[in-house]
């Protein structure tokens, strides 16, 4: 018997692929949608009682709200979302194009908050359930050569903080996960690069190429490990508003907050001198 039912995006690679194979080992249901079927034909085959594969582009909007609808519709409950479909965008602000700019924040932005406001009156009406998303250390922390990546991280990081003080009376609870570095697609694979401009070269802005050649080393993150300990974060009560995946991230994230904590109480003086006096 199936112990819980997921909605999982982009589960052809990476976190998600990791996501929905733990999932199903264990008999849990889930509903994987991904751009391609052929990436999870085996799945298809091997869980045909269990596994549900949807196509879907997440920057489709009302392809989402037809996705959600008809899952619930046809699973009767689902109990886990997962927001996982994303992918990484390198280069300079500059360098960018601007479809490329309309790209990413439609997908990992525009995607991620669609695909969370189709599913809230679902969770509503079954009494609850719990939202994952799937952020990075990167919603926290900025490096150059990456603007694009971390407005859109930024950006679904404070929609979800906001969201999940709106949906606890309902029983709804919201993580954001903020992964580290991890041996995924997402590195070495699925991340866009946009076309160099020789003014940046040996400037901070192209130091991202070093961290995609994996010849200079592979990143620290065992994705089947994350993803274990997003499906065991399912299970805490109350849902914890945020994990941190990885140690690295965790350090880059501790030491990026204590800088920032330090610049804004060395402004305690200057933010008081803007208020009206006591008394007027």
């Amino acid at each position: 018997m199936a112990r819980s039912t997921w909605l999982i995006t982009g589960v052809g690679s990476g976190f998600g692929r990791n996501l929905a194979e733990q999932l199903l080992e264990r008999r849990d249901r889930v509903v994987g949608t991904v751009r391609r079927p052929a990436p999870v034909a085996d799945l298809v085959a091997r869980y045909p009682d269990t596994f549900r594969a949807e196509v879907l582009d997440v920057t489709d909007t009302p392809g989402i709200r037809e996705v959600v609808d008809r899952s619930f519709a046809a699973l009767g409950r689902i109990d886990m979302v997962v927001s996982n479909a994303g992918y990484g965008l390198f280069g300079a602000a500059e360098e960018l194009t601007d479809a490329q700019v309309e790209h990413i924040v439609a997908t990992n932005l525009v995607g991620s908050i669609a695909l969370i406001r189709a599913t809230l009156p679902h969770l509503r009406a079954q009494g609850g359930g719990r939202i994952i998303q799937v952020s990075s250390y990167g919603g926290q922390v900025a490096f150059p050569g990456n603007s694009l990546y971390h407005a859109t991280k930024w950006g679904i990081e404070g929609f979800c903080e906001s969201v999940a003080q709106e949906v606890a009376p309902f029983g709804i609870g919201i993580t954001i996960v903020e992964p580290g570095g991890a041996r995924t697609a997402f590195r070495y694979g699925s991340a866009q690069v946009a076309a160099s401009m020789p003014v940046y070269d040996q400037t901070p802005a192209h130091a991202f190429a070093r961290m995609l050649d994996p010849d200079n080393g592979l990143a620290p993150g065992d994705p089947a490990r994350m993803a274990a300990r997003i499906i065991e974060s399912a299970g805490v009560e109350p849902a914890p508003l945020r994990i941190v995946l990885g140690s690295q991230a965790l350090e880059s994230t501790l030491a990026t907050l204590r800088t920032r904590i330090a610049g804004f109480e060395a402004q305690a003086s200057l933010a008081a001198s803007t208020d009206f006096p006591p008394g007027e």
